[in-house]
């Protein structure tokens, strides 16, 4: 009860002040010592989203929901009724105007990832087709499919003799993730799933790949992923590099499930729970970017 007593006192009262007193001692405004006070990357971006989120002025809040073709001016209102002196701070456009452009990028990033979720896979698309070839074709390309409607699917993970019942939960994102983690680091694919073949520690590898993506695409959604895509893209966040997001939770949670040695499948959701886990800890790391490092051989 006293915190959320607190909570409405500093936001509704006490934070206008302390940002009014600052001002007043410093003559800089809190956007300029955001961007003077940290680097590039997650808690410059994220502080100054809390911060113009936080604001009362309604153009400072619409700017954490512009366009990218729309920051320009948004930079411009915030300059002007902030009152900065951009000829003594030279340096605060250019830096807002990054902020401005990750906050955007990553709402972009989540419609356009949603978009390809919601593309449902259809048999009759010969793309979707090629591209689940494609899958077989870079994990097994010493077996020749037999058919299409096939038990051999189930070699990689698929639950039933057709794999397009598997994707209904995650549309071509799901497919599209297992086929980038296979086309680009190949090698490691075939080797996590031989992994899933283990005779006592196995599980199915396409479905878990699957599952995994719900997971990546729980946390973009959630903005989880603010700080891990904050400090490695210093613009736009791409389809590319939520591909290469699933690539790492692909390789990590492999490790981790031998890791743990489960009894059985029947405690993947509590494991997966615990992974999951693990990774919204590391996400809460300001310096946190999530990229695949491989196992070199010896």
């Amino acid at each position: 009860m006293f915190m959320h007593i607190w909570q409405y006192l500093y936001t509704s009262f006490l934070r206008f002040w302390l940002k009014w007193f600052i001002r007043q001692i410093t003559g800089k405004c809190e956007l300029q010592r955001i961007c003077d006070g940290y680097s590039q990357g997650a808690t410059r971006t994220m502080k100054t989203e809390y911060s113009l989120e936080s604001s009362k002025s309604q153009i400072l809040r619409s700017a954490v929901n512009a366009e990218e073709c729309a920051l320009d001016k948004h930079v411009k209102d915030i300059i002007k009724i902030k009152k900065v002196n951009t000829e003594k701070d030279t340096q605060f456009k250019l830096n807002l105007q990054v902020c401005l452009l990750q906050i955007s990028g990553y709402k972009k990033l989540f419609l356009d990832v949603e978009n390809l979720r919601k593309q449902t896979f259809d048999s009759e698309n010969k793309e979707h087709e090629n591209k689940l070839l494609k899958l077989w074709n870079l994990l097994m390309p010493q077996a020749k499919l037999e058919s299409r409607i096939t038990k051999q699917w189930g070699d990689i993970g698929f639950q039933g003799d057709d794999p397009k019942t598997d994707f209904r939960g995650m549309g071509m994102l799901g497919l599209t993730n297992l086929v980038f983690f296979s086309e680009h680091h190949s090698e490691a694919a075939r080797q996590v799933l031989s992994h899933s073949n283990h005779p006592k520690l196995g599980y199915s590898y396409a479905i878990v790949g699957i599952n995994l993506t719900e997971m990546a695409y729980t946390l973009l959604k959630s903005g989880a992923l603010k700080p891990h895509f904050y400090n490695l893209v210093p613009g736009n966040p791409r389809l590319e590099h939520f591909h290469k997001l699933y690539c790492y939770l692909a390789y990590e949670f492999d490790k981790f499930w031998f890791k743990e040695e489960p009894e059985s499948i029947m405690e993947f959701n509590q494991y997966r729970e615990k992974f999951h886990e693990k990774v919204k800890q590391l996400l809460l790391e300001a310096d946190v970017t999530l990229t695949l490092t491989l196992t070199t051989k010896k």
